[in-house]
């Protein structure tokens, strides 16, 4: 006999605050960028393509000659657009999962629903 088994799954936004960036700009889709954290002072978001020459962290300061070397873009923070896409992303999942967990500004645990076993 079969029974019903829970299934969870977990969505992660890749690059989340890069990405907000660049719908927006869609000339830098394939730019690298990174964000820079409150008044401009390290990096806490790259791009897939910025991710081989800047670390997480690292000093905008210290890294203004790298940024430029690779093509790098940067951009300061704006925390109130990634809280709307978030809350866009959400809702968009919201209304295709019964239940959904919010973990985080770019993280969703889901809850579907049973699956026989």
């Amino acid at each position: 006999m079969s029974r019903a088994l829970p299934v969870f799954g977990l969505i992660d936004c890749n690059s989340f605050y890069a990405s907000c960036e660049r719908v927006f700009r869609p000339d830098l889709a394939k730019v690298p960028i990174v964000v820079l954290s409150n008044n401009d002072g390290c990096v806490i978001a790259r791009s897939y393509d910025a991710k081989p020459y800047v670390k997480m962290g690292e000093p905008y300061f210290q890294i203004k000659h790298k940024l430029k070397q690779h093509g790098i873009v940067p951009f300061s923070s704006n925390y109130a657009l990634y809280g709307d896409m978030s809350e866009r992303v959400m809702t968009l999942i919201e209304s295709m999962v019964p239940a959904v967990e919010v973990y985080s500004i770019d993280k969703n645990k889901l809850h579907t629903v049973d699956v026989q076993s």
